[in-house]
């Protein structure tokens, strides 16, 4: 193996991403004993998944990562809703009830180095390049079996297995867990660029259009980074300049205004609209996008994914101190039904976004403008954004 791994552990968890990483956390400063493996031989160093919502943010202030989070990122107040150069709705999240009412825009890569230098702190670390090959479960404990970047095989005996493997999880298929939805027809452009935007950096806007669905947000390091995520019926698999140009120029306030100068990171993706049939079989449990995957209209996938991990390490942590089992089946009862809901929500957002028929268009806009022009529909759509009735 490339690295000896020790024979017995309390938890195995697999993969290193934010959820990964937020579960290991978890368990490190709860003094329970547990194995970290990623496949890949070093972490994210593009940024992916960039909007940490507020009640998110709750949940790493008790992890002690927040602050630290906060100089690395942008905080963004509001929410808009557009159509070309029509504001269909604002969104504030000032008044929300939490110490943190805005979103926070922080490149994946830097939440990932933030989270793991509080791992390092805490006395734990990643082991790479691991990927799962097999499980093989019992009453007492699961054999992990496992192979480094060469090939070699090996195995680790866990009392519990965490599955944060993303999308693709092979801990959910070893486990025989289905993974039930459907994917949207379009692809997705996700781009970080250099450009002159017209609206100001306090917001993160949705556009709506007949061409699809677009999100730009700001990003931290220059004032002229964004984030730009768009649906297209067939996206090139690394968008340039110019395509990123004529997602601007047809979809955003001031056609014709905005100049894209660069693109720092570009990727083409397909949507799934999915949730884990059960979040538990046996001793193997969910977390993160190998329980949950959904369009990214609302930014709530990785922020749902830390938000299980770490309820899920808490529960486990009580258990190897010797509660009962059972307690673990109340982390499903629990976090299911979140996923379930940002699914539907985001799947409403995608949809509604995307409508082609000018008179259904038309009508989708009066019906937007009217209703939130009334507080209690913003409140609660920022609240909803948040993910604070997860708590």
């Amino acid at each position: 193996m490339t690295t000896s791994l020790p024979a017995r552990t309390d938890v195995l968890v697999v993969g290193a991403g934010p959820a990964g990483l937020a579960a290991a956390i978890t368990l490190a400063e709860a003094g329970v004993g547990f194995v970290l493996l990623d496949r890949l031989a070093e972490g994210a160093n593009t940024s992916r998944a960039c909007v940490v919502h507020a009640r998110t943010l709750e949940v790493l202030a008790e992890l002690g990562v927040t602050e630290r989070l906060k100089e690395e990122g942008v905080v963004v107040p509001r929410f808009t809703v557009r159509d070309g150069a029509s504001v269909l709705a604002t969104v504030p999240f000032g008044g929300l009830p939490t110490a943190f009412p805005y979103t926070l825009m922080v490149p994946q890569e830097r939440t990932e180095a933030v989270l793991l230098a509080r791992l390092r702190e805490a006395g734990g670390d990643v082991r790479r390049p691991y990927g799962v090959t097999a499980l093989a479960g019992d009453d007492t404990g699961v054999t992990v079996t496992v192979s480094d970047a060469d090939g070699t095989p090996g195995t680790v005996r866990a009392r519990y297995v965490i599955g944060a493997d993303g999308m693709h999880s092979t801990v959910r298929e070893q486990a025989g867990i289905a993974f039930t939805g459907s994917s949207y027809a379009e692809s997705f452009v996700l781009a970080d660029v250099r450009m002159n935007w017209p609206l100001a950096r306090d917001e993160v806007s949705l556009h709506l259009s007949p061409e699809g669905v677009t999100v730009v947000a700001p990003l931290p390091g220059a004032p002229d980074r964004y984030r730009v995520v768009a649906t297209v019926a067939e996206a090139p698999e690394r968008p340039g300049i110019a395509d990123v140009q004529s997602i601007v120029d047809a979809r955003g306030p001031e056609g014709g205004r905005t100049r894209v100068t660069d693109v720092l990171w570009s990727s083409r993706f397909r949507v799934h609209h999915r949730v884990a049939e059960h979040y538990r079989a046996g001793r193997v449990l969910l977390a993160g996008d190998a329980a949950h995957v959904h369009s990214p209209a609302g930014g709530q996938g990785m922020n749902t994914g830390i938000q299980d991990a770490v309820a899920l390490g808490r529960l486990l942590a009580r258990v190897v101190a010797g509660e009962p089992a059972t307690i673990l089946d109340g982390y499903e009862t629990t976090r299911r039904p979140v996923a379930t809901e940002v699914v539907a929500f985001t799947d409403r957002m995608t949809r509604m976004a995307t409508l082609r028929p000018r008179p259904a268009r038309l009508l989708r806009n009066t019906v937007l403008k009217a209703a939130f022009s009334l507080p209690p529909v913003r409140a609660k759509l920022a609240y909803q954004l948040a993910e604070l009735a997860a708590r």
